[in-house]
């Protein structure tokens, strides 16, 4: 399988289903995140996967519609109208016309809550970005993010004071500063492969947060997130949860 072959089964790819069970988009997946190129494609799709589906979400079927529409079918079913069936499917179609329209006209779904930011940030990792600052000592980089107005004062584990870090970043999100600690570990040639984000607690307005890191899977990284001291915590890297675990 090629990137080109791989894009093109996982357009019918679903985050957050049990399409990644199908041989082949597990494939397509496990083939995403060996290229770059691919796994920042994947990424978008699946941006604009889970803002459709917060967008249908949205829609509210007009009241008795579901009594209409059998009481409509049990009266096709009864004749053998040809014109009748036609008119019946016409009248359907009109009706789910009107529900796509709906959700346009209604104010957009929230954008500041803990799955958006988790996808954004995740997105970030794997598209690609610049650091602001590369360096290897911790304290230069707290006192570079203190000047930008980004979180500073955040707390790391024992082994991510250990691991190494080559640097940060500073990215927005809802108008807020993030700070973006990269790490690497020896677990991949890659220079940066463990990555920290750092933003005020108050800015997710919607989410499940825990002062117990909470580990899930988001764009084919491991991640896990929680709060401490009114700052939101999120670490990703490639793998599963045992190669996360030991830097929460």
């Amino acid at each position: 399988m090629n990137p080109a072959e791989a894009r093109s089964i996982l357009q019918l790819y679903r985050p957050g289903t049990d399409d990644a069970l199908d041989p082949q988009i597990a494939a397509a997946l496990a083939l995403a995140r060996q290229d770059s190129e691919l796994a920042r494609w994947l990424a978008e799709h699946c941006d604009r996967q889970i803002t459709l589906r917060n967008k249908f979400r949205q829609i509210a079927g007009p009241p008795a519609l579901k009594e209409q529409i059998i009481s409509e079918q049990a009266a096709a079913n009864r004749s053998q109208s040809v014109k009748r069936r036609l008119a019946a499917l016409a009248a359907a179609v009109s009706v789910l016309i009107l529900l796509l329209e709906i959700p346009w006209h209604r104010p957009a779904p929230p954008t500041d809550t803990l799955e958006v930011f988790q996808h954004a940030m995740m997105g970030v990792a794997l598209r690609g970005y610049g650091m602001d600052l590369t360096t290897n000592n911790l304290p230069q980089i707290r006192s570079f993010l203190a000047q930008k107005q980004a979180p500073a004062d955040f707390q790391l584990s024992d082994t991510l004071k250990h691991a190494t870090i080559n640097g940060c970043a500073v990215e927005s999100w809802q108008a807020t500063k993030v700070s973006m600690i990269c790490f690497h570990t020896p677990k991949s040639a890659d220079q940066n492969n463990l990555w920290l984000f750092v933003v005020d607690q108050g800015v997710i307005r919607k989410g499940n947060l825990t002062s117990s890191p909470a580990v899930q899977t988001i764009h084919q990284l491991i991640t896990a997130t929680w709060v401490k001291d009114g700052k939101l915590y999120l670490l990703g890297t490639q793998g599963s949860e045992v190669d996360i675990r030991p830097y929460l």
